[in-house]
């Protein structure tokens, strides 16, 4: 039979270990109580002990930091669908953004727009700025645990520099001499200096031992495009295609071995949609969380490194050859207008070249109550005069005319809108405007290569270097060249050339606001707007950081810090790095 419980042991066993007889004192007491004050003083007692303890939790909690932990997943949505998850063959917005995400290069992009090592640990520059060395970090890893290697970033850049293989990278990379030191050394030697070149190393490296026995004509069609085997933060598990075998849907999930840490996100499902509205809607009924191009409350913003403008072609009017016109023209633009009304006040006004960024200084944009009487001005001082009878400007010493103007530009919804509002000031300007919309694809093909516009409603891409060249050198005026302008200036190219051939960021920086401000007074364009990048997140989705966007994918730029998983932490524990 147990024996029955010793208080009187017990209570002598706690004056020992307290060396007071405190409890005794207590629970005398307590006895002396009422049963009623008994009862509340054990109520007080438990109060005060809940109390405590509360207040111990709330001084803990308020004394521990909250850190992102694994775990969650994010459902994309995005207009088109993929063919080519290959940093090599990526044609569309979709390609890219998969792209992106499943390989890496040497060096990646940051949150602020700047490069970063990624497979690297780090590059040197020789003093002629002409040699490029860069040593992989020992724990460069594919997804499924082999090792990356010089040979693997040697036959990627070479596989580029194929011309049978028609990749898009074939003109980044041409005249570029590339070699592997040993396993894990990688040297490019430039022709001459050429300050973003930098920038091309971000290109996504292929594991070579599984493409070498690929043939060109094989690549687009290899089973790796759609289980492609990378390096970077995401890895492909699963596609869904319709009863056409059309892509609808691409699971991602996290690469255990990416260099720069696991994401935080265990997976990204990516949803194709052939129409806008019809990721409007899903974003709207909640099937999709994220997604570009859609503006809602809260949406995300970046810069947009796009300007937009109205581009004159005076081989086609050699009206435009005339400064005060081109000049007036520009002016009679209510930018502001343009970017509140049409577009939202998702954009920013320009009246140059260079789109906004943080080293240079915009060229000013005219502020001024009536546009059309400040455009008139230029043209009256330069002997212009207008005929309100015939609808048309006269300029007797020069015996021309000006009455009529006709714009091409693409068939999309920004740009109809914008080239509508530009009609509408022109003809206040007392120019008659005609609007001709085209197929992206054949606005390309049969408008701009060939040069057929007297003014053209476009958008010029300008990369993360702002290399100017290709849009305003003058030895690129003719297709396949991007100037069309047709824009000529010996500083302008010197300008140019000097750019992109120094490391030192303040030169190109200086050089950058001469040819912005020496464009802009030029007048070889109506530039009208850079447009803001807007980004559709939920807000339980944190850690998202966009840097200037070049092309949509940058979005996905720290896409591996994001997170919906919280853990509360001593802050002795936070890693320092």
């Amino acid at each position: 039979m147990k024996a029955p419980f010793d208080s009187s042991g017990w209570r002598e066993r706690l004056q020992q270990s307290w060396g007071v007889p405190f409890f005794d004192r207590v629970t005398a007491r307590v006895r002396t109580l009422t049963s009623g004050d008994r009862a509340i003083f054990y109520m007080l007692s438990v109060l005060i002990g809940v109390a405590s303890f509360g207040g111990l939790y709330t001084l803990e909690q308020s004394l521990l930091i909250e850190v992102p932990a694994y775990g969650g997943s994010l459902v994309e949505g995005e207009v088109g669908s993929p063919q080519f998850i290959n940093p090599l063959l990526a044609i569309s917005d979709a390609d890219r953004d998969l792209s992106t995400l499943v390989y890496a290069g040497l060096m990646g992009l940051s949150g602020t727009g700047s490069l970063v090592p990624v497979l690297a640990s780090g590059y040197t520059l020789s003093p002629d700025s002409k040699t490029y060395t860069f040593v992989l970090r020992a724990n460069a890893k594919f997804v499924d645990g082999t090792p990356v290697t010089a040979q693997d970033v040697v036959f990627t850049v070479r596989k580029a520099q194929d011309s049978a293989l028609k990749s898009p990278e074939y003109a980044n990379w041409a005249g570029v001499s590339v070699s592997a030191l040993d396993a894990h050394t990688v040297r490019f030697s430039l022709q001459k200096p050429y300050a973003p070149f930098l920038g091309l190393t971000t290109l996504g490296i292929l594991p070579s031992r599984l493409w070498e026995r690929v043939s060109n004509e094989e690549f687009p069609f290899s089973n790796l495009e759609t289980n492609p085997i990378g390096a970077g933060p995401f890895t492909v598990v699963g596609v869904s295609r319709d009863a056409s075998g059309l892509i609808k849907s691409v699971s991602l999930a996290a690469n255990p071995y990416y260099a720069l840490g696991r994401p935080y996100l265990d997976r990204i499902r990516f949803d194709f949609y052939a129409r806008a509205e019809d990721l409007a809607t899903a974003v709207r009924n909640g099937v999709v969380e994220s997604a570009y191009g859609i503006s809602t409350k809260g949406s995300l913003t970046a810069p947009y490194a796009r300007v937009f403008g109205v581009f004159w072609n005076p081989s086609e009017k050699q009206i435009f050859a005339r400064a005060e016109v081109r000049k007036a023209l520009s002016l009679a633009l209510d930018r502001q207008s343009i970017v509140d009304n049409v577009l939202g006040g998702y954009a920013t006004a320009i009246m140059g070249p260079v789109p906004p960024g943080k080293n240079v200084r915009q060229f000013p944009v005219p502020q001024s109550e009536d546009p059309t009487a400040m455009a008139a001005q230029v043209l009256q001082s330069a002997g212009w005069t207008y005929d309100g009878d015939a609808r048309m400007w006269k300029n007797a010493g020069a015996k021309q005319t000006f009455d009529r103007i006709t714009i091409r530009t693409s068939n999309v919804p920004e740009l109809k809108n914008v080239v509508s509002a530009v009609k509408t000031d022109w003809e206040q300007l007392g120019i008659s405007v005609d609007i001709e919309l085209y197929e992206p694809g054949d606005l390309s093909q049969n408008v701009i290569r060939p040069r057929k516009y007297e003014a053209l409603l476009y958008g010029m891409v300008i990369g993360r270097d702002q290399d100017l060249y290709a849009f305003w050198d003058s030895q690129e005026r003719n297709d396949p060249g991007l100037n069309i302008a047709l824009y000529a200036n010996k500083e302008v190219d010197a300008l140019l050339e000097d750019a992109r051939g120094t490391a030192d960021s303040a030169t190109r920086t200086a050089d950058l606001q001469k040819i912005e401000d020496t464009i802009a007074a030029d007048y070889p364009a109506a530039f009208i707007y850079a447009p803001d990048f807007t980004y559709t997140v939920p807000v339980t989705l944190r850690g998202v950081v966009l840097p200037q966007i070049i092309t949509p994918a940058d979005r996905f730029a720290t896409a591996a810090s994001w997170y919906r998983s919280t853990d509360a932490v001593w802050p002795f524990l936070v890693s320092k790095n």
